[in-house]
């Protein structure tokens, strides 16, 4: 699962804690001094309590504020306060707890089986070998978004997974961005399948005419809207069609992360369970850093335009997990445009059932 970005961390000593409570852990992940990316259990070998209170910071190395044990930035225990009083103590063998981690593109991803069955490529697939090239590394500013939900992880998936609620549910937001005379349901005009990840390219309407403020936000900066992209520069998997009318293309990578590439833009959604009716919901949208006050203006009017058209797709979510509930309806009946739903329940349904077996 992924879990952040190499910027959390970018300097020796760096750290953050992601709390993973549909796996029962809260993880700390760091920069040892030999520059590489770790990954922990975020729990003293002692008595169990958290090393680490604080989301993130910097840190020489990490105390357990109970007893006082602590570790290297490397996970090993250096120092236990009267140690003497142990028998047999064997400090080798009680260090942090490690977790399996790996980077792609600088977004950092965590396996907790103890032997992962598959590398992160591999798990990955081809969906993220297309998109090598795209410039993750130089869209460093980060906005985002968090809040936590009453309905179920797969009804949040579900929303971003199609783009036929587009010309009802964005109707003020994004009125004829992703829409068209000739395109009035927001038809996308490709999809992928790959065995657990899938992928959807979407219609942008070259018709569409800023307004005055939007237009202006424009000339300075990229948007979630914006079309004056060069087709030659993009990787052989953002746009695969290479169709004029690309506005962005949606990578959902199993279970729970979807990334939104853009030219010049991207964003990211992770969908966390709480419970089989509570779920948090992540969101992180990302551009170059600002050079002037004119670029800022631009990020800024882009964030917010991201988050109406975010609040518009939150207000369904709720309504839809309580009527789920009373199980008034046993079918629900999906159309062509709804590929990557359907493929995302079969996947799912693939996963748990060889774990049942």
């Amino acid at each position: 699962v992924n879990v952040g970005r190499i910027e959390q961390i970018s300097k020796v000593g760096d750290f953050f804690v992601k709390e993973l409570p549909v796996c029962d852990s809260s993880l700390v992940i760091t920069r040892d001094r030999t520059e590489s990316i770790r990954a922990f259990h975020n729990m003293c070998s002692h008595r169990g309590n958290k090393i680490v209170w604080d989301v993130s910071g910097a840190c020489a190395s990490f105390t357990c504020k109970f007893h006082g044990w602590n570790y290297g930035l490397d996970g090993r225990l250096r120092v236990v306060p009267d140690e003497g009083r142990f028998c047999d103590l064997e400090k080798r063998s009680l260090g942090l707890t490690p977790v399996a981690v790996d980077v792609w593109e600088g977004v950092i991803f965590v396996n907790l089986d103890t032997a992962p069955e598959q590398s992160l490529t591999d798990h990955l697939g081809e969906l993220a070998q297309g998109l090598k090239g795209y410039p993750f590394d130089k869209y460093t500013t980060c906005f985002g978004w968090h809040t936590e939900l009453n309905a179920n992880w797969k009804v949040l998936k579900d929303a971003f997974h199609e783009a036929y609620h587009v010309p009802f549910l964005h109707k003020r937001s994004l009125p004829d961005s992703f829409t068209s005379e000739e395109n009035p349901y927001a038809h996308a005009f490709a999809f992928k399948l790959f065995q657990r990840n899938h992928r959807m390219s979407v219609f942008g309407n070259p018709g569409h005419r800023p307004g005055s403020v939007e237009g202006l936000a424009q000339q300075f900066g990229s948007s979630i809207v914006k079309r004056d992209w060069d087709m030659t520069e993009l990787p052989k998997g953002v746009n695969p069609t290479r169709s004029p009318f690309w506005a962005f293309d949606a990578n959902m990578f199993f279970p729970n992360f979807d990334l939104f590439v853009f030219d010049g833009t991207y964003l990211t959604h992770n969908f966390w369970p709480l419970a089989p009716d509570r779920t948090v919901w992540e969101i992180n949208t990302y551009f170059p850093p600002a050079q002037n006050a004119a670029q800022r203006f631009s990020q800024e009017y882009s964030k917010v335009l991201l988050r109406e058209a975010l609040l518009e797709d939150a207000s369904t979510l709720e309504a839809t997990q309580s009527m789920l509930a009373s199980g008034a309806k046993k079918v629900f009946v999906l159309q062509d445009q709804e590929l990557l739903v359907r493929h995302g329940h079969q996947v799912i349904e693939d996963v748990v059932g060889f774990y049942d077996r």
